[in-house]
């Protein structure tokens, strides 16, 4: 067989391989999305009642609820793609994302099933939360493992990437479906359209992925620990872990305030038309998608560490006066504006920060120690921000409170960053020691 690297020095070989393996990460991260977007109608659907805001609020806790099962998922997946390898564990992530998707897709509303309906499409976001607790690690070690000698920021970028044409896909389906439906039949029943649409373009996803090699640094490993190993090698650095977690705490919570919160914010709090923002979140994608490689790329050549510093105090400084601004003035452009200014500062930051979390996880559990900091992240802080800023927003009046919550996690990033590179120097400081003794 040839050797992965070589095969991969090709840029037609290259892009197919990202292609391959990101294809997966394209569909966790859009059935996230569509949840995300759709959280009124859905409100309606499964959680009927006489208070909106009660309704809507238990849709964002069930969109969150997802998250907290990424821990299990990360430590049990991870541990799984750490030992049978990168492949075999991506085809079992989409499986699993498959079939919660497939239920949220199909299940009858409340006024059919009674309280069978919300516990259903809970049990498919728990299930969505449980596979996703390991792919965009497995995605980003694979894309890390092959990735020619420098390239590694561009080539890990695309895990991201592949996130925000996501983004795009369902931002233009909303758009659509706006158009073609009137408001009630969206909220009635065209909301579950996106969802089938999901479940529609698994079998060719799952034809890519069956064509994914194995990376050639897991295949060239002599050995590969056990679960109780790996777990083990875990718990041995969880500091490192927890490290990577304020990292990501900044990425995560950034991502899903300017996606997945975005048409929820523009309709409830702004009062913009639904297609003014999914417009704008198609915008955001775009934005993203461009950013993100460009910044891989800058990671590669000036460094990791530089750039997270620099656009984690660009977030501190600016994230909360842009939403101030924008509460005190809404209008579809101001809009616009603010969440391309935060575009560009997530896209700045995490262009550097997946890569260098991945490099800097110790190889053996790579996959595990990655998912493991990626999902106490989103389990505990992004996955809530929909809920947490929408709750912000109610108890204080304050529209801009967001912007405070954005102000946190990029502290939290900061800290993160400055914290691990000590981390990861007394870590191997005591790798010959280990190795000594093994």
């Amino acid at each position: 067989m040839t050797a992965v690297n070589s095969s991969v020095a090709h840029g037609e070989s290259g892009a197919k391989k990202i292609f391959r393996v990101t294809s997966g990460n394209f569909l966790e991260m859009y059935d996230f999305m569509v949840f995300g977007y759709y959280a009124t109608a859905i409100a309606r659907t499964f959680f009927p009642g006489d208070d909106p805001f009660a309704s809507l609020m238990l849709t964002l806790m069930t969109f969150g609820a997802g998250f907290l099962m990424r821990p299990l998922g990360a430590i049990i997946l991870g541990a799984y793609i750490d030992h049978h390898g990168r492949r075999k564990g991506l085809l079992l992530t989409l499986g699993l994302m498959a079939i919660g998707t497939l239920t949220i897709a199909l299940v009858p509303g409340y006024n059919t099933l009674g309280m069978a309906a919300p516990i259903l499409i809970l049990l498919g976001r728990l299930l969505q939360g449980f596979s996703a607790g390991v792919e965009l690690g497995g995605v980003s070690v694979y894309l890390s493992e092959i990735a020619p000698k420098g390239r590694k920021g561009f080539y890990v970028s695309w895990q991201s990437g592949s996130q925000q044409i996501a983004v795009i896909a369902a931002a233009l389906l909303g758009l659509g479906l706006n158009h073609l439906l009137e408001k009630d039949q969206v909220t009635e029943w065209g909301w579950r359209i996106p969802f089938v649409v999901g479940c529609m373009i698994v079998p060719f996803l799952f034809w890519i992925r069956r064509m994914l090699e194995e990376t050639e640094a897991f295949s060239q490993r002599k050995s590969h620990p056990s679960m109780r190993q790996i777990i083990h090698t875990v718990g041995r650095n969880w500091a490192l872990v927890l490290a990577g977690m304020l990292m990501v705490v900044t990425t995560t919570v950034m991502f899903y305030m300017i996606t997945a919160f975005t048409p929820t914010f523009g309709k409830t709090v702004l009062q913009l038309s639904d297609k003014q923002s999914f417009l704008v979140t198609l915008f955001v994608g775009i934005s993203n998608l461009f950013w993100l490689p460009v910044m891989g790329a800058m990671s590669d050549r000036f460094g990791r560490r530089p750039l997270l510093i620099i656009f984690s105090v660009l977030m501190i400084f600016t994230a909360w006066p842009v939403l101030h601004w924008l509460v005190g003035s809404p209008s579809f452009a101001h809009l616009l504006e603010a969440e391309l200014w935060l575009s560009f500062l997530y896209a700045s930051y995490n262009g550097a920060m997946v890569v260098y979390l991945a490099e800097v996880m110790p190889a053996e559990v790579r996959a595990s120690g990655f998912s493991m900091a990626y999902s106490l992240a989103t389990a505990l802080f992004g996955g809530f921000t929909p809920a947490v800023s929408s709750y912000l927003i109610h108890v204080t009046g304050d529209k801009a409170m967001p912007g405070v919550w954005l102000t946190f996690a990029a502290v939290c990033g900061l800290a993160g960053t400055l914290l691990i590179q000590r981390l990861v120097v007394k870590y191997q400081h005591r790798q010959p020691a280990q190795t000594a003794t093994a």
